[in-house]
């Protein structure tokens, strides 16, 4: 098998959708050695935030020396930044490796499934693992093999039914609630804090930032009736001293959840004040308010920005950062997200707009992103464009421009920009579908 045909494999696994539940991931975990059982974990959950989080925690506990795995989605260009030990990607090699191992035992599943034979012409979700699934796996296995000392370990959807919930954390972290995939999570933010907080186990402890009264009132339950150790953390506790490298205030309240959890943590993992600064100060998460200035002067803001809330704060920080400019923004949104209204809140503080396809089975029409771009406080000039090399062609003159709406649209941005190597095809690996999400005792 070479690479290329490994990725195709994991491509193909995308027939099985997404399914809910861990049976699956269970069962592969067993025939693959139960890795998870001999690492410890920091477990990521929440609706915005995640990624930096995990990155900010990372680098703390790198900085103190540590060995540390990092498990992520969705990757920006290519596959292997899922999976990372001391921010090494995994090599082409050891996917190749572990897909073919992976591959040999999912398919003791056909033997194992409880449920009868699928339909004819349609797959048996109960009979082979999913993608993300099977990655799960392949990530707990790589870690384990790697001796890795701590795993930062990021939900992929919800956490109470995601694959990453088979793992039993040292602590368990929530960084916000807000409405995103309602389809699949709950048409309310306290049936969403129900799914995060399904990530809380017995006695362990709990660190979070969510401040909506009705999302902080399920994990408060949650962690009463799992009597797991809860601390929140308020926006009025911020300090200066806070000040990761990252663009954003909102990246100094996720720095002061990871400082958070590093203390909660320090009987088990003891790390210095210096350490944890050295870590915050040099952290690096492409793709988040990622300002690149370009050899003509140019400046290029890429923001995985994908939902209302992390439009919000986009927002506020091209205020707070960038105020007088001259802003032009390429846009492109998921059909399933709330895109009207993340049009409306960033068509006021741009004067041109290039709306865009995304490079996916989702993406929301440019036209139709567009119009709603006109609606309230429109800018000067608003255009649908049919890609985002059409829309850079227009913008070559222009003093500042941001890329926003979905991290499938950043990563394309930063192969273009030769940021990252093309790979080819491998963004299409973040495409995936899912059932309903199965009733919650919680709500």
């Amino acid at each position: 098998m070479t690479y290329a045909e490994a990725v195709q494999f994991l491509y193909g696994l995308r027939l099985f959708g997404a399914k809910f539940g861990l049976e699956n991931t269970f069962k592969l975990a067993a025939l693959a050695g139960q890795p998870q059982d001999r690492l410890r974990f920091i477990h990521v959950a929440g609706t915005n935030g995640k990624g930096s989080t995990c990155a900010m925690l990372e680098s703390i506990y790198r900085s103190a020396g540590l060995r540390v795995g990092l498990f992520t989605s969705p990757h920006l260009v290519s596959f292997r930044e899922r999976i990372q030990v001391n921010r090494q990607l995994i090599s082409e090699v050891d996917v190749v490796r572990l897909t073919e191992e992976l591959r040999k035992l999912s398919s003791e599943f056909r033997l194992q499934a409880a449920s009868g034979p699928a339909k004819a012409g349609t797959p048996n979700h109960d009979a082979s693992p999913t993608f993300f699934e099977f990655v799960t796996v392949m990530a707990l296995k790589f870690f384990a093999e790697q001796k890795c000392d701590l795993v930062i370990w990021e939900t992929g959807l919800g956490g109470r039914l995601d694959a990453t919930n088979i793992v039993t954390p040292l602590a368990s972290v929530i960084t916000n609630i807000a409405l995103d995939h309602q389809q699949w999570l709950g048409d309310t933010v306290e049936k969403i804090a129900a799914e995060k907080a399904g990530i809380i186990k017995p006695e362990v402890p709990v660190i979070t930032t969510a401040k909506d009264p009705e999302a902080l009132a399920v994990i408060e339950r949650t962690a009463r009736e799992k009597n797991a150790p809860l601390e929140v953390i308020a926006t009025k506790r911020l300090a200066s001293t806070l000040a990761p490298p990252l663009l954003g205030e909102h990246q100094r309240l996720n720095a002061a959840l990871a400082v958070a959890t590093v203390k909660v943590l320090q009987g088990t993992i003891s790390v210095s004040e210096a350490t944890v600064r050295k870590g915050l100060a040099t952290v690096d998460w492409p793709g988040r308010l990622q300002l690149v200035t370009r050899p003509s002067g140019q400046k290029i803001l890429l923001d995985g920005a994908h939902n209302v809330a992390g439009v919000r704060a986009l927002r506020k920080t091209l205020e707070k950062n960038f105020p007088g400019s001259q802003r032009t923004l390429i846009l492109g949104v998921l059909q399933d997200k709330d895109w009207r209204q993340m049009c409306e809140t960033l068509a006021p503080v741009a004067v041109r707009i290039f709306t865009v396809p995304v490079a996916s089975e989702r993406a929301a029409d440019a036209g139709e992103l567009a119009a709603a771009a006109r609606v309230t406080d429109s800018p000067e000039e608003v255009l649908a464009c049919g890609s985002l090399r059409e829309a850079l062609g227009k913008i070559a003159g222009d003093e500042f421009v941001v890329i926003t709406g979905s991290l499938y649209l950043v990563g394309e941005a930063l192969e273009i920009f030769g940021l990252s190597p093309a790979t080819g095809g491998e963004r299409a690996l973040n495409e995936w579908t899912a059932p309903a999400m199965p009733a919650n005792d919680l709500i």
